[in-house]
């Protein structure tokens, strides 16, 4: 239940549907159907019709399409939305050691920096900055998804090999001078 009202709560700008919910929540759709209609009762969550991009398969090319949905989105109106978003926010419910250990699973980390919506910076151009090496690419993916689904909100998140990171340093590259310079 935590995970779906985080997801929105933290993405009040969207909507999804049940599909969507239990694939960002990382819980199966017979829990995410039960629990959205818990949150829709107390109003918490209303059923919205939005456009939402699918990917299908037109003549041997993946193209991307817009499809009429029906979902649920944050209800602006529930009484209780600034204290629990203020609750949510304000509160380090996420242990920022237990993502290092998961982290260092799929990439052999020499540096990690945490910072953006883990700061509560909003500016930050990302939330993670990933430098190693021995990367798992689809182990990093998967454990980046189960970070997402923890807190509610997508990461934008880069991942760099040591080499590559030390030339894009000597460079001034843009982005890293972005992260480098906020908390």
């Amino acid at each position: 239940k935590m995970r779906i009202i985080k997801l929105f709560l933290f993405n009040h700008d969207k909507a999804f549907d049940v599909v969507e919910v239990s694939d960002r929540a990382k819980i199966s759709q017979g829990i995410a159907r039960r629990e959205i209609l818990n949150l829709e009762k107390i109003g918490f969550i209303h059923p919205k019709t939005y456009n939402k991009e699918i990917r299908v398969q037109k003549n041997r090319k993946m193209v991307s399409m817009k499809k009429k949905a029906y979902g649920y989105s944050l209800n602006y109106k529930f009484e209780y939305l600034e204290p629990l978003y203020k609750f949510l926010s304000d509160s380090n419910l996420f242990n920022q050691e237990d993502m290092v250990k998961e982290i260092a699973k799929a990439i052999k980390i020499d540096l990690l920096i945490i910072s953006g919506l883990f700061l509560k910076e909003q500016d930050s151009r990302a939330d993670l900055l990933i430098v190693g090496e021995k990367i798992n690419q689809s182990l990093l993916d998967k454990t980046i998804k189960d970070i997402e689904a923890k807190v509610g909100k997508e990461l934008n998140y880069v991942v760099f090999t040591t080499t590559d990171f030390k030339y894009r340093i000597s460079v001034f590259d843009r982005l890293l001078r972005d992260i480098l310079d906020y908390p």
